[in-house]
């Protein structure tokens, strides 16, 4: 089970207005809200956090490595046992181990048994700090996805978006083999 707070915009309304050639601010609301769905459809289709945030994830409690569930992974902060009734203990530095890898994959695991079935581990995951530094195939595709979304707004549900998207989406797309 992951959880992430929300992220900041991946771009700009601005951007976005430019884009579309709009010049007014009557449907500000509806265009920001498109950004973060295109944002969103970004962050399932590649399977990465654009912009670093703080995600929390809850493992079965092993000694075994058991990977993070959301990548690019900057830091694993804390480990903490998880009780039946949701109560957090944190783990003392020494009763875990940590890795993140090559390919931005976070790892975790126990040292030693512990009594509560389930640990709760608290970490950072994005592709860059802030929207000014994230991938410019990856900016264009959420503009191009929420411009889409905004131009057929009242098509069919089924409509399918541009190909473009998911061709400048696809060379950041992780894959996971289990």
């Amino acid at each position: 089970m992951t959880g992430a707070e929300p992220g900041p915009a991946a771009v700009s309304l601005p951007e976005l207005k430019a884009f579309l050639r709009i010049f007014n601010d009557e449907e500000d609301a509806l265009l920001a809200g498109m950004v973060r769905s295109a944002a969103a459809a970004c962050e399932a289709f590649t399977g990465r956090l654009l912009i670093a945030r703080a995600v929390e994830d809850i493992l079965t409690a092993s000694m075994r490595w058991a990977r993070l569930g959301t990548a690019p992974v900057n830091a694993i902060e804390a480990v903490s046992e998880l009780a039946p009734d949701g109560e957090e203990t944190p783990l003392a530095a020494d009763a875990f181990a940590v890795d993140i890898d090559g390919a931005g994959e976070g790892w975790v695991r126990l040292v030693r048994p512990i009594e509560a079935k389930r640990v709760l581990v608290h970490y950072r995951a994005g592709l860059t700090g802030n929207a000014a530094t994230m991938p410019e195939a990856l900016r264009h595709g959420i503009i191009r996805l929420a411009a889409h979304l905004y131009t057929h707004r009242d098509a069919p549900a089924d409509h399918a978006p541009p190909a473009a998207v998911t061709a400048l989406w696809r060379p950041w797309r992780r894959l996971r083999l289990r």
